[in-house]
């Protein structure tokens, strides 16, 4: 991983929230649903981004139930607060590597689409299973590969038709590079966990155009900074090239695009 595949800049997480977001909405309510359970009482999320999960959580959870959102970058954690504020969320940056949690404080631990980002996930894990109580859950969702999310080829090939090379890589690199079930638990076992079971989940992505799912890729994620480095100031041209090649696959109005993730749930 890069400096840049993690990094989410102000205007990012604006768009990202317009334009991303949408597509994680199953995601998130699947989530959500599986969250449910008796005594509930302290929910962490980690790496919440701009609150999609936080929010379906809200609305399943009994009103009893205390959610600490949080996120690694600071854009994330204010646009979340300002667009998203809940009386009992309470929202702060924090590191999922390091957790600025007691041991045993939480009930369920949630991430949605964010253990890809960690530059260790190992660690990442062992920080969920410290701060979770005996018995306490931990709840995550990883993009399936690349070849169950086929508008990712798509999206990859028409970026690098303008690119020099190297080809540009940061989606298999972060988002759809940890989809291995045998490698996602043997990293949970190290961390501490002694077995966890794995769903996957099938859905669509209705985007409303090409043009909404070229905004989402070349403005709302990391591949903005790979397409700048590379290019300076080609970024509209990348997004014209995906909206095209996006258009040409999957139509340009509604397109509807196959999605597929894991779900991995683990008890401590």
């Amino acid at each position: 991983m890069t400096n840049s595949d993690a990094i989410f800049s102000d205007d990012m997480a604006a768009f990202y929230d317009r334009w991303a977001v949408p597509l994680f909405g199953p995601y998130a309510e699947d989530i959500a649903a599986r969250a449910r359970m008796p005594e509930l009482a302290e929910v962490l999320e980690v790496a919440a981004g701009t609150g999609i999960v936080t929010e379906a959580l809200a609305r399943a959870l009994p009103q009893s139930v205390a959610i600490v959102a949080t996120d690694l970058s600071d854009a994330m954690v204010e646009f979340a607060a300002a667009r998203r504020g809940d009386w009992r969320v309470g929202w702060r940056q924090a590191d999922a590597l390091a957790l600025p949690f007691d041991p045993g404080c939480f009930d369920l631990v949630v991430c949605q689409f964010g253990t890809m980002f960690y530059p260790d996930r190992v660690a990442g894990h062992r920080e969920a299973r410290r701060v979770l109580k005996e018995g306490g859950r931990y709840l995550f969702n990883v993009w399936d590969s690349a070849e169950q999310n086929p508008d990712v080829a798509v999206v990859e090939d028409a970026v690098a038709a303008l690119l020099p090379v190297p080809r540009p890589g940061f989606l298999r690199r972060v988002p759809f590079a940890y989809h291995d079930p045998d490698a996602i638990r043997r990293d949970l076992w190290q961390a501490g966990f002694a077995d966890c079971t794995i769903d996957r989940v099938t859905t669509t992505w209705h985007a409303a155009s090409a043009d909404e799912v070229a905004l989402s890729y070349c403005h709302g994620t990391p591949l903005r900074a790979e397409i700048e480095l590379a290019a300076p100031g080609g970024l509209d041209l990348a997004m014209q090239a995906v909206a095209a090649a996006i258009a040409a696959r999957f139509g340009s109005v509604r397109p509807a695009m196959p999605r597929r993730a894991l779900v991995v749930e683990a008890v401590k």
